[in-house]
């Protein structure tokens, strides 16, 4: 297939510039210590030899990915469930639309579910502030990502979204592949997953359907939802939070980023559970096109909303969270004391490993809280 040459300096690659892009990886000093330290005792010539094997984008998944998530899930969670029973049969080309924790594993364990199940794995939206060694493109680019320019100035802006909008496109209607795309831009820090109507507006820039109506439909958008039950991170967007209420110029740096990465992968999740509804094309047709545009988009992301609210796995820690924050016992007949004492043992512990100047840790505490709480405060109000 011709891809258009607009989509170079971001689209995903090819199966033709795999060996390409594997050797380059495995030239540079950086990314052989990373794999050094993953895979100990192993020289950098067998994974050399290995990776000649590779001859396309399915087989570096399934031969270096694949293996690599099975071991996150056996040493860093207590299971990984998931239910895309609403999904219809025969056909692939959906845009997943989903709340955002993990800023690596939400779409990589996407693609784990539908590689295990046959399907091809999604085409996935990075931006490119994450993006901080050359070598990182390269992977993420090898692993099907596609590259979103958070950095463009407001001149560059509205050019920078119309070809992000026809790449996606591109992907939906004529390679017949899905897409991932996080709700909102960036982590929802607090977990009170929101859809930015400016990420559907930036999906409806292209498409000859016609109506702004047509043209969300025939991407085919399905709502996500990702449910960690604890989140490796949770310390260090505390931490943020603090930072940016101490100093409203605070931003992070590309080692932050790192940590945030590092921590991701390598801490525990408990259960995690991944709940993908129908896709919405009907749920779309059915509103009214003639009220005002932002209405209208702000219509379609309720419609997301309360699907990925309603999907949910809610955990005892959601649950005793709640009853923390607002100091009751609502919940209380939901959950143990065992499960309630493990959870502080836990918020003590995550707290402990905050190092920042003047810690206010009435405040980190309630922080880690409410990020626990929002996802149950969510789905009760959706229902």
């Amino acid at each position: 297939m011709k891809i258009p040459e607009r989509f170079d300096n971001m689209r995903s690659l090819e199966d033709s510039e795999v060996r390409e892009a594997v050797l380059t990886l495995l030239r540079d000093p950086e990314f052989k210590e990373v794999i050094r330290k993953l895979v100990k005792g192993v020289p950098i010539w067998v994974h050399k030899l290995y990776t000649r094997r590779f001859k396309t984008v399915s087989s570096f998944q399934m031969g270096v990915i694949r293996p690599f998530l099975n071991k996150i899930i056996a040493d860093n969670s207590t299971g990984f469930t998931n239910d895309f029973s609403a999904l219809p049969a025969g056909r692939e080309n959906f845009i997943f639309l989903s709340n955002h924790r993990d800023i690596v594993l939400d779409p990589a364990l996407l693609s784990y579910i539908l590689l295990k199940s046959g399907k091809k794995s999604v085409e996935i939206g990075i931006g490119n502030n994450l993006l901080f060694r050359p070598w990182v493109e390269t992977l993420v680019r090898l692993n099907r990502s596609f590259i979103v320019n958070r950095s463009a100035t407001v001149s560059e802006l509205l050019e920078s979204s119309k070809t992000l909008s026809e790449y996606i496109r591109f992907v939906i209607q004529e390679k017949k592949s899905p897409v991932w795309l996080a709700q909102r831009e960036g982590r929802a820090k607090d977990s009170d997953d929101r859809t930015q109507t400016s990420v559907l507006k930036m999906l409806a820039m292209s498409g000859n359907e016609g109506s702004l109506k047509k043209r969300l439909q025939s991407l085919h958008i399905t709502p996500l939802t990702i449910s960690y039950e604890y989140d490796p991170c949770d310390w260090l967007k505390a931490a943020e939070f603090q930072q940016k209420r101490d100093n409203p110029d605070f931003v992070k740096s590309d080692r932050d980023d790192f940590i945030n990465i590092k921590t991701g992968l390598s801490g525990y999740k408990g259960h995690i559970h991944y709940h993908a509804a129908a896709p919405i094309d009907d749920e779309i047709d059915a509103l009214d096109e003639s009220v005002p545009r932002n209405q209208f988009l702000k219509q379609v992301g309720d419609i997301i909303d309360n699907h990925i609210f309603k999907g949910y796995r809610i955990y005892p820690c959601n649950r005793i969270a709640l009853d923390m924050l607002r100091g009751d016992q609502s919940q209380a007949g939901l959950y143990s004391d065992a499960e309630k004492r493990a959870f502080e043992e836990y918020l003590a512990g995550q707290l402990a490993k905050i190092e920042i100047a003047n810690p206010d840790l009435d405040y980190l505490r309630e922080k880690i809280l409410v990020m626990y709480a929002n996802p149950l405060i969510n789905q009760l109000n959706s229902i």
